[in-house]
Parts: structure tokens; C-alpha cells; sequence
């Protein structure tokens, strides 16, 4: 397990969305990076499918509204987190395993002006860092795919869950077994493991204790999405190179382009699932 954790690091350390090259955006747009306002920030620090309609998507879901406590699992740099400060007035506290991103995420907050209200803490989801109880919902976006063991995440989300609490994510699902070539691609490139059908997750949501409310099947949605994104992270490797910063690495962009065709024949997708802890 330490080093399905450790390759998790290593590939947000290499990711080509960085703190860095948000700032850079900004400042081509604006000239400086004073009096920055949440919805500047907006359109460059979402790093999740679906963009703000996805976080839209989940806040409904969860019912979350002004004052809730909220816990974003696999946080990254914080875009969602602060999204749903800024927009639902919720205070959010992200739980993120690279140092680098919470690092990023701490500046980019701090620009928008939203510090009191939004965090990112170094930590684990497979261990949380919270108190039982402490929060009305957890959310995660595009994240668990990562994690060695998911039963042990979900577990910690209905720990630190009140009672009545709503859990609100999205993953990639395995809609057939993959090839162990292409299995192997997706580990190397965007340490992705044990990956699940739908079926089997909603199992693994009911096992933690959770009773499911929802479940959206979006790999349809997710195809054109991630057409759009491909694009998007190719002319991006060439402005952060330019940069002079993280670019991310040879074996992402292959095997983002493995995952792309995938999703588009029907192998790989994502759902997004929402329950309640009784």
C-alpha cells in the first residue's frame, strides 16, 4: 500500500495543473494578483470533470447549504472546496495527501480571500484527520481512484460524518475488466487502482454503513468531456513548459489518451453516487 500512496504523490507532484501555472493564468488575464475575487479563480483552479456544473451537481445531492460543515476528500488544490464556500456559503475543510497541493491550495485560497472559511490539510483519507461526527457532509470529485483501499475511505467518511449526514462523489468506474496492458497503463500513468463496476461500489457504499440515495451513470457525459480535456492538457503542457513549470510526465499523456478511448468505447466511465448515513 505504501507504494500505491507514494505513485498517488508522485503523479499530483507531476500533474500539469499546478498552483504555479494558475497564478500565471491569472496574471495574463488580470496584470497582478491583488483584490483577486473568487469567480476569477474559478474558471482555472476546477480540476474535475464537469467543471462548476459537477460541484452544482454534488451540492444539490448533498443538500448543502450556509453553515454546513463540509469535508472535500482528495481536495487538490481546493477549487470545488472554495467553490462551495463562495457559492453555498458552506465552511470546508479538504483533506489532501500531497504537500505540494496543499501547499498550492493555501495560496490560491488566501488570493481569493476565502481563508476563513476553506482549508486543505495534509492528510490521508484512508485515516482522516478529523473528529467523529464533525461534519454534515463529504464530498470527492474524480479522486478515489487513487485510493488502495476505497472501503477504508468510505469508512472514514461515515466516522466523521453526524448522524443524517450525506455523502456526495464521483470515480471512475470499470464498466469490464480491463486488459492487464491497459490496467497497467492506467497505474503507471494516472495511479489508478482497483478500479470497481457500479454495482460493486454501491456494495461497497452500503458495506460502510451508508444507505445510497442516488446513483447517475455519466460516462456518456464524460466522453465529451474528456475529448474537450485532451485538447486542453496538450496545449497546457506546452504553456507550463514555457513557463518553466511542472509539465507532468510521458507516461500521463499516454495514458490519458489510452483513458480517453476507453471512456469513449464503453470500457471506463465515471458515476456519481450520493447516500446518507442513517
Amino acid at each position: 500500500m505504501g507504494s500505491e500512496i507514494r505513485s498517488a504523490i508522485d503523479f499530483y507532484e507531476r500533474h500539469p495543473i499546478s498552483a504555479e501555472i494558475i497564478k500565471a493564468r491569472l496574471l495574463a488575464a488580470r496584470g497582478n494578483l491583488t483584490g483577486i475575487a473568487p469567480d476569477e479563480l474559478f474558471p482555472h483552479d476546477q480540476d474535475h470533470y464537469g467543471g462548476l456544473d459537477a460541484n452544482d451537481a454534488l451540492a444539490e445531492r448533498a443538500q448543502i447549504k450556509p453553515g454546513m460543515r463540509v469535508a472535500d476528500f482528495c481536495a487538490g488544490l481546493g477549487g470545488p472546496a472554495r467553490y462551495l464556500a463562495h457559492r453555498y456559503g458552506a465552511d470546508v475543510t479538504g483533506i489532501e495527501l500531497t504537500p505540494a497541493r496543499v501547499k498550492g491550495a493555501a495560496e490560491l485560497t488566501m488570493l481569493a480571500g476565502l481563508a476563513n472559511r476553506v482549508r486543505v490539510i495534509e492528510g490521508n483519507v484512508m485515516a482522516v484527520p478529523l473528529d467523529d461526527e464533525c461534519v454534515d457532509v463529504v464530498v470527492s470529485q474524480e479522486a478515489f481512484l487513487h485510493v488502495p483501499d476505497k472501503s477504508k475511505a468510505l469508512s472514514q467518511a461515515h466516522r466523521i460524518l453526524k448522524r443524517g449526514g450525506r455523502l456526495a462523489f464521483t470515480d471512475w468506474v470499470a464498466h469490464r475488466p480491463l486488459s492487464k496492458d491497459d490496467a497497467e497503463l492506467m497505474w503507471a500513468g494516472m495511479a489508478a487502482t482497483n478500479l470497481y463496476d457500479i454495482a460493486a461500489y454501491r456494495t461497497l457504499i452500503e458495506a460502510a454503513g451508508f444507505t445510497v440515495t442516488s446513483v447517475d451513470d455519466l460516462t456518456a457525459e464524460w466522453a465529451n468531456i474528456l475529448k474537450v480535456r485532451l485538447a486542453m492538457y496538450q496545449k497546457l503542457r506546452g504553456e507550463t513548459q514555457a513557463a518553466g513549470t511542472v509539465s507532468g510526465h510521458d507516461a500521463f499523456y499516454e495514458s490519458y489518451v489510452r483513458f480517453v478511448e476507453l471512456v469513449s468505447e464503453g470500457a471506463l466511465g465515471g458515476a456519481r453516487f450520493a447516500a446518507v448515513k442513517a
